[in-house]
């Protein structure tokens, strides 16, 4: 089975059997059991009924809680950070390192269909979101509601794609685009430390001709990571796994729309005057 570029969707639950496709509401249901040991009265028969199998519906409804929680807290952050720009470190930086904690512990602890740890990661989330983006849009909403819109867009575009078989996800496609986050993460690091030695780093976030063509290299893994996420999704749904597994294919879909909101955000910056 090919694995997602998502640390999280490569510790879901599996289960075998089940039946379903990303895109279609049918699953399997599970047939009630009978407990051992002889028995001579029908009525001495006790029904085990398993998990549910997860379904698209499941994906959809977790995923949108998610975002709404997101949503909300970046609001409400947004104008904190507007009424007090102060704050714009503290909640930047708490909510960043909230968040990562947060992601930390569903991965490693295994705890990615909790849906406390996925909804506080939403939170954390937009209250980091909230601030950045007011950092980003210097005083203005206009790139935020164009951040927003794009990332929308990008998201639908990727899932129309990936629903017509467009662009096939294979082991070859998944192995490049691996190598293109891995090559893109080294970058970032290197440009980073660059920084603490060099006014601009290597020029990859400075806002110049070299800091847009990585913008856009970046957007375009971004974008490409929706297929993995889609067909990994297709495939715990079609293995059945329990209806619970949608919280974590809820947070992998939500860690890759952050990633790709904040790369148009810091994009769209380049171009203010």
């Amino acid at each position: 089975m090919r694995t997602s570029s998502n640390p999280v969707f490569k510790n879901l639950p599996k289960s075998p059997g089940g039946y379903a496709t990303f895109g279609s509401g049918a699953a399997g249901g599970a047939q009630a059991a009978y407990q051992h040991g002889q028995t001579q009265h029908r009525d001495q028969y006790q029904p085990v009924t398993p998990d549910r199998a997860m379904t698209v519906d499941d994906v959809v409804t977790k995923t949108g809680a998610t975002l709404g929680v997101l949503v909300v807290a970046a609001v409400l952050s947004y104008f904190l950070t507007n009424s007090n720009p102060g704050l714009a470190p503290l909640l930047v930086f708490g909510g960043m390192i909230v968040g990562l904690v947060l992601v930390l512990v569903a991965v490693f602890a295994k705890k990615m269909d909790n849906p406390a740890i996925v909804l506080s990661y939403g939170a954390a989330e937009g209250v980091f979101l909230g601030a950045l983006s007011w950092i980003f849009a210097g005083g203005t909403s206009t790139i935020i509601v164009q951040a927003v819109l794009g990332t929308i867009g990008v998201f639908f575009g990727m899932l129309v794609v990936y629903k017509t078989g467009a662009i096939r996800v294979t082991p070859r496609l998944t192995r490049m685009i691996v190598a293109g986050m891995i090559g893109a993460l080294i970058l970032m690091v290197a440009n980073l430390v660059a920084s603490f030695f060099m006014a601009d780093g290597l020029g990859l976030r400075d806002g110049g001709p070299l800091a847009i063509l990585f913008s856009l290299f970046v957007i375009g893994l971004a974008a490409f990571s929706f297929l993995l996420d889609f067909d990994q999704a297709d495939q715990l749904i079609r293995m059945g796994a329990p209806e619970k597994a949608a919280w974590g294919v809820a947070l992998g879909l939500t860690i890759t729309l952050v990633w790709l909101y904040i790369e148009i955000l810091r994009l769209l910056s380049y171009f203010q005057e």
